[in-house]
Formats: C-alpha cells, structure tokens, sequence
C-alpha cells in the first residue's frame, strides 16, 4: 500500500497558509490535473481527486486542527478523513462552486462539463453538545435528544427558474480573434439548484422552510471523549430542492466523582489509615463496572499504585481497554487523644517504625516511570 502525502504538500502551501491561500492553491492544482484538460488519464485523475480530498480537509478548521495534531492516522476514521475514497460526483457536488458552478473548462471549450451545470444545495449544518457520565462513555450509550430543524414545509411547490430555465447556470458567449468563449456563472436567482418556489402557504420562509421539533435517537459507542463530535448524516437543516445538511453533536464528558481520566486509563485515589497499611486489610473501590474489592497487602507504603487490568475504559476505535490504576496514601492522623499520642510514643523507639527503606521500595520517579511504561 502507498504512503498518503501531505496534505499541505499535495497542494503546495505551508502549514500557515489561509483558507484564501488554500483556495487559489487547490483551484490551481484541480484545474492542471481535470479530467476535461487531460480525458482518459488515470494518474491525472487520481491526482485530482487526491487534491480534493486534501481541501476537503484543510478548508474544514476543526478537520484542519484534527490533521495537524493527528496527521492521517485520526482515530475513528480508518487512517484519515479520506479513507472514505471520493467520487467525482462527491468532488463537483462540494467544491463546484470553487469554479463558479461547474466545470473550469467551461470558459475555455465551451462543453457542458463534467460536473453538470445544476448544483445541488445542501442545507446547514446544526451542532449540539450532549453531556454524558463517566458511566456512559465508558459502556456506551443510547439518548433522546431534541432538536429544532428547518424542514420543507408542507403545501409548498417548486418550479424551473425562468431565469436559467433549469440548467443552474447562465452562460455568455463572447466572439475572439481565437473563437466563441463561453463563460458559465451560477444562476443568482435559483442560486443554481435549477429551481424557484412556485407556492408556499402563509408564515413559511422565503426558502419555503419551518422550523420543526424532533426526537432523535443518537446511538454514542463507548470510549468517546471530551470535545470528540460525531455526525448524523442528514438530521441538520433541510434545503430547498437539495439535500439536508448535518447534525454534529459534541461530547461533553462530566466530571466523575471519585474516578479521573487519563486517556483510556481511570486513576482512584485511595487513603488508607496507617494501621491497615502496617497490617494489611481488604477495602472497595469504585470502578466503572461496580465495586472491586483489593487487598492491601501488610506494609503497603503511601504512593505505591496498584493497577488493575482491563478495567479502564474501552478505546473508541475498540482496539484495547485501559487499566485502573489506584493511587494509595497513607493517612497520617493531624489529631490525637492523649491515650493514642501514648501508645504511639511507647512504639517511637521501636525498631520497625524506623524507616529503613531497602532495594525493593520504588521512589517517586521509578513507580512513574513503572506507570508510563
């Protein structure tokens, strides 16, 4: 298998350039390498939609931001966001208007083009941020989310645009030295989707569009994390004589009570008395799973950790599961009775309640080096 290039290599900008940057390099590029300038091409072919693939990315700032921390392999999207492999009608369908509605060798040949001239409207795109427990990010889950949307109302008709009568796009001929150039524009009065509202009932909008209450069910699997967004395809708003745009719902990941998350590792703080680290004792602790009951062998010293495989969470893309890893400290009493400071004293000159650490207890920086290896 080959090797995906750069993204920002591919169309011959630095990774600094701006969308406006962007969009004059990847015209120039899908301009050299179109199928109408270079017919039965397959390098050329491909090389056009691999600069697609590439704006697609890098004109989107959360897909841009994802990419320049990620690179191709992204989580979730099997190596990178054009794993999906593009189409030409995907490519003419999203970026038709970078060549002003249809195909750049329009002006030039005067052909219908590629791409077609009517272009097909998409509606915006609706994001909404969704809230969920350590306890549902951790086995997945299923919610009834609430959202308003426009939709084509109801009793509201279309017909061909007079002014373009259909074809999306209005067309100049002019007469050069070299011969007729034909020059293409999208229709300003369809906005060249091809068609105009025809009637449309009293209170819809000039798109013939209301605004509509559903319930969805959002299906979240397990391993999603803070500020992750996934899309429903075709749940945000509708457009006229097009096709619906996105509903994009970001996580939002509540803070738990006695677990913290560090990745796909859950770490648990747990204080114990000095007499149970001295003897030894059997505590509960939380996980994500129910209570686990550990033992705590006799002269447990404060920050050793204890891990417990598996029993973290799952990896979204569902290739391993993190551990649980329980921080002990030793609690030491701030208050006393005079009874206890008394025994206590009687054992101060014991000999084993003087610390004389051997080989085997492990300092701060060895159990972290432990825990990140």
């Amino acid at each position: 298998m080959s090797t995906k290039r750069d993204y920002y290599e591919i169309l011959g900008v630095s990774k600094g350039a701006t969308q406006e940057e962007l969009k004059k390099a990847y015209r120039k590029v899908a301009i050299q390498f179109h199928p109408d300038k270079n017919p039965g091409n397959k390098e050329a072919e491909e090389k056009f939609k691999e600069a697609a693939e590439a704006y697609e990315i890098l004109s989107d700032t959360d897909k841009r931001a994802k990419y320049d921390r990620f690179g191709h392999s992204m989580p979730g999207n099997g190596g990178g966001y054009g794993g999906h492999h593009m189409n030409m009608e995907d490519i003419f369908s999203q970026f038709g208007d970078i060549f002003g509605g249809g195909s750049p060798f329009d002006s030039f040949f005067g052909g219908g083009g590629t791409s077609g001239g009517r272009r097909q409207r998409k509606g915006t795109n609706l994001r909404i941020k969704l809230k969920l427990s350590l306890d549902e990010i951790a086995n997945g889950v299923e919610k009834k989310i609430k959202v308003n949307r426009l939709v084509r109302a109801e009793g509201v008709t279309f017909k061909t645009c007079p002014t373009c009568h259909g074809s999306g796009q209005l067309k100049k001929v002019v007469n050069t030295m070299l011969g007729q150039m034909v020059s293409a524009t999208t229709c300003s009065n369809c906005d060249g989707s091809g068609q105009i509202i025809d009637k449309r009932p009293a209170g819809v909008d000039s798109s013939g569009l209301v605004s509509k209450e559903e319930i969805l069910n959002v299906k979240i699997p397990a391993g999603v994390g803070d500020g992750m967004q996934l899309a429903m395809s075709g749940k945000g708003n509708e457009a006229p004589g097009g096709v619906a745009g996105d509903l994009l719902i970001v996580i939002e990941e509540q803070e738990d009570k006695h677990l913290k998350r560090d990745g796909n590792n859950l770490i648990y703080e747990l204080y114990i008395s000095i007499i149970d680290a001295a003897l030894g004792t059997s505590v509960e602790v939380p996980s994500v799973t129910g209570k686990v009951k550990i033992k705590i062998e006799p002269g447990t010293q404060s920050g050793k950790i204890l891990r417990l495989r598996g029993k973290g969470l799952k990896d979204i893309n569902g290739y391993e599961t993190g551990d649980q890893l329980i921080y002990v400290n030793v609690w030491t009493p701030k208050k006393l009775t005079s009874e206890e400071k008394a025994k206590l004293e009687s054992l101060r000159e014991s000999i084993n309640f003087q610390p004389h650490p051997d080989g085997s207890e492990k300092g701060f920086f060895e159990r972290m080096k432990e825990y990140f290896n």
